[in-house]
């Protein structure tokens, strides 16, 4: 059966059909994205919320000549179905497939790399500016949600867009506050007017009229721009984003495709930065996404009947899950313990102790640098926070790691979830540099846990050592390994030999270790005798330990799911180098020197040789005379 989407290519078949096709049109978009992602996983609520904005965006601006910088990209499946990548969405997420996120190698379509979050209208401003300096005359439209304005990085943005007084747009997809009928239609209405064409000529030809009048015409101007200000306050909440620098319009119901097309129309015309402050509702077409936003934010395959997750019967308890319940017990211990997430309670698994300590539990935004730094006040008062961030996210806080906790010493608890390879999100949310920029910091701990059972008993080490500690712990599901009644504490530094051999040793780290085994396990059938050391911390490594098993048996292959640029690798030769063994032969097994795509975490660990199979032929030719 046919349908409008099979006519629907490019942006340019979108400006032919009528307001209510582009209806239509959304309503079949919708049904793609839910039937897409119960199979592939993704971002589902932000991007059914974002559909109606999406077209008019499109059907108003003449993509790709004028660019749309979109934020993060969570909410850019839409985007992605319209601009020539129909007849690969099914691919959405998988190795080989479509990325998540807008991506400049895949399509013209998609301006600016993103994955991080408040990153668009920097970008954006950047665009716009590089357009003047060639003296071009495309448009500049940065999306950006509500969430994302709680960065840091969103302010500075604005700040800067706002004063340079550059032509460019910025729509804020609001998906948080409820929108009122009357207050909505009526704001509509009212930018409409104050947004078309004749309004705006005419308020200029007065503003130049008043100047002219001897002694009192700028006091008049003044007083008719204050009493336009006064009645814009009383209707909506513009006066922050025009106090920047910006003439504010809205706000809109994101789902009137008349009323979007119709401002987007009259804004194009427009030679000055505006904001257009547009209400959505996340998960808008599908019950069970509009029911629970947070939930089918981000997530796996799912059943479209009833919105659960498809999830094996076998499947273990994960990392995150482990975490979270660890910290509430240390919590109920110590009245010193508090938690801090970046927008991320249910993500990190800090939704738990946020209902069973809510007390002791702050969610400060999209805003990791903030989050590091008020966790290092609290530390300075004898608190000891927990801030539970992705691996990915935390490389956008360093420099609060390095000065406001390391430099002091400040016991503050870092917990990277994510860490190593994330999965299908891709390179921006590949946490594979965390050792590296960690490392080399001066009085930070650095640790890595083999399973979830090591998880517990690393948590509980960190908030009682009184130092700068981080954790790093893998995606998804635990190893299945039994939990001890309670977490103990390790001694710092300390690695464990796991398997003794003789012809080789694997020194393993974090995931790995597991897999090492396994691979130890297969290389005694084929006589060769491997022992096998789980690290356990990649800062401070275990001197005695590794010097003693390297000068036993003279081969060492290193095991890490991190870049072997500066990884624990590296630390591992570094050690060697100092103690003098260079009669050491080391092969370090890790991600090399490029950024690691999209694909199950089976399908990249097989692909970087770092799982059980890769171990095992990397030890063979390491043996081999």
């Amino acid at each position: 059966m046919s349908t409008l989407l099979d006519t629907i290519h490019s942006p340019e078949d979108l400006r032919k059909l009528t307001v209510d096709e582009l209806n239509l049109l959304a309503g079949e978009i919708r049904e793609m994205i839910i039937e897409t992602t119960s199979t592939n996983g993704g971002h589902v609520a932000p991007s059914l919320g974002a559909v109606e904005l999406t077209l008019a965006l499109h059907y108003v601006f003449n993509t790709p000549v004028d660019k749309i910088v979109w934020d993060v990209g969570h909410q850019t499946y839409t985007h992605k179905i319209v601009t020539e990548r129909k007849d690969l969405f099914h691919t959405l997420r998988k190795k080989g497939g479509i990325s998540g996120f807008p991506k400049r190698e895949e399509s013209i379509y998609d301006v600016f790399d993103v994955g991080h979050s408040s990153t668009s209208i920097s970008a954006a401003s950047g665009i716009a500016s590089a357009r003047s300096l060639k003296q071009d005359h495309f448009k500049v439209i940065a999306v950006i949600g509500d969430g994302s304005m709680s960065a840091g990085l969103a302010y500075e943005g604005l700040n800067w867009s706002g004063d340079r007084k550059e032509d460019m747009i910025i729509v804020l997809n609001d998906n948080e506050m409820s929108i009122s009928p009357n207050v909505g239609a009526m704001s509509s209405y009212l930018n409409r007017i104050m947004t078309g064409q004749h309004v705006t000529k005419l308020r200029t030809t007065i503003q130049n009229m008043m100047k002219t009048i001897p002694g009192i015409g700028t006091q008049m101007i003044k007083f008719t721009r204050q009493a336009e200000e006064c009645l814009k306050g009383l209707i909506v909440p513009g006066v922050l984003f025009e106090e920047m620098g910006f003439e504010y319009v809205g706000p809109l119901d994101g789902h009137r495709l008349d009323h979007l097309i119709k401002n987007f129309q009259n804004i194009k015309e427009l030679k000055k930065p505006i904001l257009v402050h547009v209400i959505t509702k996340k998960g808008k077409g599908y019950a069970f996404a509009e029911k629970e936003p947070s939930r089918f934010h981000g997530l796996g395959p799912f059943d479209i009947e009833t919105g659960n997750p498809v999830v094996r019967s076998d499947a273990h308890p994960s990392y995150t899950k482990i975490f979270g319940q660890t910290a509430v017990k240390l919590a109920k211990q110590n009245d010193r313990i508090v938690a801090i997430t970046a927008a991320m309670p249910s993500g990190t698994g800090l939704d738990l102790f946020a209902e069973a300590v809510p007390e002791r539990f702050y969610d400060v935004g999209i805003a990791e640098q903030h989050g590091v730094t008020f966790a290092a006040g609290l530390a300075v008062e004898g608190i000891v926070p927990i801030v539970a961030i992705y691996s990915t996210f935390l490389q956008r806080a360093y420099d609060q790691v390095l000065h406001d906790v390391c430099l002091q010493k400040l016991p503050v608890v870092l917990a990277l979830d994510r860490g190593g390879i994330a999965g299908d999100d891709g390179p921006t949310h590949q946490g594979l540099f965390d050792f590296s920029y960690l490392r080399s910091i001066p009085h930070i701990i650095v640790m890595a846990c083999k399973d979830e059972n090591e998880l517990q008993h690393m948590l509980k080490t960190a908030v009682e050592c009184g130092r700068p500690v981080a954790i790093r712990y893998p995606r998804g599901e635990g190893c299945g390994v039994p939990l001890d009644p309670e977490p103990t504490c390790l001694e710092v530094g300390k690695a464990e030999i796991l398997r003794e051999g003789k012809d080789v040793a694997i020194i393993a780290v974090g995931s790995t270790v597991h897999p090492s085994m396994e691979a130890a396990e297969e290389l005694k059938k084929k006589g060769i005798d491997a022992a096998v050391v789980n690290s356990r911390f990649v800062k401070p490594l275990d001197r005695e330990l590794l010097c003693r098993v390297a000068s036993s048996v003279k081969k060492i292959l290193t095991v890490e799911e991190n870049v072997l640029m500066g990884g624990f690798g590296s630390a591992v030769l570094e050690l060697f180098e100092d103690e003098g063994l260079y009669d050491v032969r080391v092969k370090r097994l890790g991600i090399p020197d490029e950024f690691v795509e999209q694909g199950t975490q089976a399908e990249l660990r097989k692909k970087y040789e770092i799982d059980r199979d890769g171990i095992r032929e990397a030890v063979k030719k390491l043996v081999q005379p």
